[in-house]
């Protein structure tokens, strides 16, 4: 008898323990996939507009450094003061499509395509900023996309080449070395691309150790990382901004960003809420 209750009270002990470890587990368990749900996506930063100014060649992009802002339409970049907000300059030199700014050792680098023609054809321009010449950096033919955007990260470049319409799902970033020849390529995430309608990627920056871009004309920053393995980018989310998607920049004073309102010709400066 004696036996049958020792028995009975060890069972019920270990029962007692297999409920607590099971417990502890899901416990776990739950934790990690809160954690993983509330990682990317709750960091996104809320921008609000902090300034704005009307520029007629603010169809493009916007770019700036720490005193003047730069107005991208077609054809042509214009050169405005950061203190006056007046015009100073255009750009001399042959373009056709001009898609986005980025600063790069004190000069202007613009994404450069013959869009909508085919083949399709894609440089990159360089604006020297005191004579505004602008001519070209390099010149990647057809490569098998309409050139929109680029960045140097590192010692590495990153390009996106843009496809439009029914075939916008083949758009693909990638990544150069210093020699222009071309160390990975990624397509973008089917989630994020439906949202794009018949358009595609017009604007694009890496910032905080992530891929920030940009549609054709919605209100709308998508956030992506960049895979260690694979090749189709990770979404992690999108954000609302003033302007209207077209391309965009870092402002170096402040931290903020630097866009567009292409249907109202303004350059308009954001800044992170959390700021």
């Amino acid at each position: 008898m004696k036996r049958l209750r020792l028995l009975s009270k060890r069972w019920l002990i270990m029962k007692r323990l297999n409920w607590f470890y099971l417990g502890c587990t899901m416990t776990n368990w739950l934790w990690i996939a809160v954690s993983g749900c509330s990682g990317d996506q709750t960091e996104l930063p809320q921008f609000r507009e902090t300034g704005a100014f009307a520029a007629p060649q603010a169809h493009q992009a916007a770019a700036a450094d720490r005193k003047f802002i730069y107005a991208i339409t077609n054809n042509m970049i214009a050169k405005y003061s950061r203190k006056t907000r007046q015009q100073l300059a255009v750009s001399v030199g042959d373009a056709l499509h001009l898609n986005s700014g980025y600063i790069y050792r004190g000069s202007l680098l613009s994404a450069h395509s013959n869009y909508p023609q085919i083949p399709e054809q894609s440089q990159i321009k360089v604006l020297d900023l005191q004579s505004m010449q602008l001519t070209t950096f390099h010149d990647f033919g057809n490569y098998g996309g309409s050139l929109t955007w680029v960045v140097r990260v590192g010692n590495r470049w990153l390009c996106n080449f843009a496809k439009y319409d029914k075939n916008n799902s083949a758009t693909f970033l990638a990544e150069f070395d210093r020699n222009w020849i071309e160390t990975r390529r990624w397509t973008y995430p089917h989630e994020m691309v439906a949202q794009l309608g018949k358009y595609s990627l017009s604007g694009g920056l890496f910032h905080h150790q992530r891929l920030l871009v940009t549609g054709h004309d919605a209100q709308q920053i998508y956030y992506l990382r960049i895979p260690q393995t694979g090749t189709v980018l990770k979404y992690i989310g999108r954000t609302s901004v003033p302007f209207t998607g077209q391309g965009f920049a870092v402002d170096p004073i402040g931290g903020g960003l630097v866009g567009i309102s292409r249907a109202e010709h303004r350059v308009i400066f954001l800044r992170s809420r959390r700021r």
